[in-house]
This record gives structure tokens, C-alpha cells and sequence, in this order.
């Protein structure tokens, strides 16, 4: 196996498990918790979902639209936990890094998640096709 597809392979990985784990870690806190707020439960449950069939789909291959729907998951949460941290999210609000680990972990997974697509659109080489003249 060739450097750049050994780097391609891992990074496909790496960010497939970044995002896996922050479904993973929103799914939990929606088994224990969070599934009785009104519509933050849902969202949560929503995350979750979303992030473990994008990660999925990354271990298969990675084209643009997945990268930046990738991408589009990990900023929706981060915004997210800024928004619920702020301004509230449908009158839900919470302090801090609460609850605690999952907040960090959660953080630290979507960080992750963005910086690996952002190393990937940099040294992964990417094919492009003319358009015809």
C-alpha cells in the first residue's frame, strides 16, 4: 500500500471513529437523561443518529458531500452546546462542562472530527474532472 493511500485509509478511519463517538456519546446521554427534555431530547437523539450512519459511510469512501456533511454534523453540535451554554436551546440551558465527562468527550470528538476533515482536504490529493470547453 502506497504513503497516500496508508494516509487516506487512516484518516477515512480516524474521522469515522471521531464521529462515531460523539454519536455515541450523545446517543448515551439520551438513554439517560436527556430523552425526557422536550425537543432537546429529540435532538439528541437526532445527533446521534446522524453522526453513527455518516461514520459509516466514511469508512466506505469519502467524496466531497460526505466530508462536508461530516462536517455539517460535527459544527451542528458544536453549536449546539455553545447555543445551550448561551442563549438557551428551546429553553433548555446548562453551565459549563456539564455534564461531566461527557461534555469534554463530546467536544473533543467533534474538534477532532473538523480537525481531520481539514487535514484530509490538505494533503490528500484530490482528482478533478475539466469541464468540457
Amino acid at each position: 500500500m502506497s504513503d497516500r493511500r496508508l494516509l487516506a485509509a487512516t484518516l477515512r478511519a480516524a474521522t469515522a471513529a471521531t464521529l462515531a463517538g460523539s454519536g455515541y456519546i450523545h446517543a448515551q446521554l439520551y438513554v439517560d437523561e436527556y430523552r425526557f427534555i422536550h425537543v432537546v431530547g429529540l435532538l439528541f437523539l437526532l445527533q446521534a443518529s446522524t453522526s453513527f450512519a455518516v461514520a459509516a459511510l466514511l469508512l466506505i469512501g469519502m467524496p466531497p458531500l460526505l466530508r462536508v456533511t461530516a462536517a455539517g454534523v460535527a459544527l451542528g453540535a458544536l453549536a449546539g452546546f455553545a447555543a445551550s451554554r448561551t442563549v438557551g436551546v428551546f429553553g433548555f440551558t446548562e453551565k459549563g462542562l456539564q455534564p461531566a465527562p461527557q461534555a469534554l468527550l463530546s467536544l473533543l470528538a467533534e474538534t477532532c472530527t473538523l480537525l481531520l476533515l481539514a487535514v484530509w482536504q490538505a494533503t490528500v490529493p484530490h482528482r478533478f474532472v475539466a469541464a468540457p470547453a
